[in-house]
């Protein structure tokens, strides 16, 4: 392992410290270093893919939530911002696949930091009458769910999915500083993943 941090960049070595420091020691200041660093090349990255600005703000938090979780199975043999945006880009192919409220022809370009030149063609079909009372059923679901979480992270939620308001509006609405919300939503997201992983049913 440390002959593979010697061949790492001076900023390859600096992001394994961050993720050392991470797993080692819990140290959200790590953390939020990891996110300080990538959030907004990822979220240009991820807005280019999905060109609408909400799914990406929400799948910007979703990949850091994915890397975070598999931090383990980080290995130093590329950079691991090349490891983050491989997580970012296959959730965001997931999501474009799962999305058929409207047609999607996705056709883009980014170059990532190895130079190299990347392209998606993501198509959609839109919702057949079945897979309409599927979605209808899921949300009927994550209402029901959503009602059993703590008063904070619930109006988040209910602000967030089914209010459609925007982070700045739910600042706003709720009187607490931005980074509080995404932090409040992101954990939000992670308690509704638990307690949904042992039902029948699925978001």
């Amino acid at each position: 392992m440390e002959e593979l941090v010697n061949k790492l960049s001076e900023k390859g070595k600096r992001d394994y410290a961050l993720v050392r420091a991470a797993l080692d020691h819990g140290d959200e200041q790590a953390y939020s270093k990891i996110m300080a660093l990538y959030k907004d090349a990822l979220y240009f990255m991820i807005r280019k893919m999905v060109r609408n600005d909400a799914d990406a703000e929400d799948l910007t938090i979703e990949a850091f939530g994915k890397a975070f979780k598999r931090l383990a199975q980080y290995i130093p043999s590329h950079a691991f911002s090349t490891w983050l945006y491989k997580i970012a880009t296959n959730n965001c192919i997931d999501f474009l696949r799962k999305n058929r409220a409207k047609t999607v022809s996705l056709e883009g370009e980014y170059v990532n930091e190895n130079g190299e030149t990347k392209g998606y063609d993501v198509r959609d079909e839109g919702l057949t009458p079945e897979e309409r009372t599927i979605k209808n059923e899921k949300i009927k679901v994550m209402r029901e769910v959503v009602s059993t979480l703590k008063p904070r992270y619930k109006r988040i939620i209910e602000l967030r999915f089914f209010e459609e308001f925007s982070y700045e509006e739910i600042s706003q609405e709720m009187d607490i500083p931005l980074g509080t919300v995404k932090a409040q939503l992101f954990r939000a997201k992670e308690l509704l993943f638990e307690i949904l992983k042992d039902r029948k049913e699925r978001i």
